[in-house]
């Protein structure tokens, strides 16, 4: 076997996988919402949204490799590098709007913490032995 077959190979497994990250999240995120809406247990929708665009993150950036690993396989044409500058442009942007639409700031942005953050981290950390170690 020749190995830019087997490297299409790779790409086409990596291609799957990140459909199947992208169905299984949503199929996760519907029934999470329909049993979180059953026992009225906190924001459904807003949960949904979250659990849903990470799954789509997920798999984006899984197509996203598989596209590049396709694109090495094969003798890299102007033509095709091209193609594939494109799809990763298209992606990014997706991944960078869902991640806005997921956490309300932009991936490059530090995380603002708040006092109930760092609540949960101090009750989180095992208190400290009085011995010092």
């Amino acid at each position: 076997m020749e190995f830019g077959t087997i490297i299409e190979q790779v790409g086409e497994i990596v291609d799957v996988v990140g459909v199947v990250a992208i169905v299984i999240g949503v199929v996760y995120a519907t029934v999470d919402a329909a049993l979180r809406g059953l026992r009225r247990r906190g924001p459904v929708y807003t949960r949904f949204r979250r659990v849903l665009g990470r799954a789509i993150l997920l798999g984006l950036e899984l197509l996203v490799a598989a596209d590049i690993i396709k694109t090495v396989a094969v003798t890299p044409t102007l033509e095709s590098v091209v193609v594939l500058g494109i799809i990763v442009l298209i992606r990014t942007f997706l991944s960078f709007s869902l991640e806005l639409e997921i956490t309300g700031r932009w991936p490059w942005q530090k995380r603002v913490v708040d006092e109930e953050d760092v609540a949960r981290a101090d009750t989180a950390r095992p208190a400290p032995s009085e011995s010092g170690v």
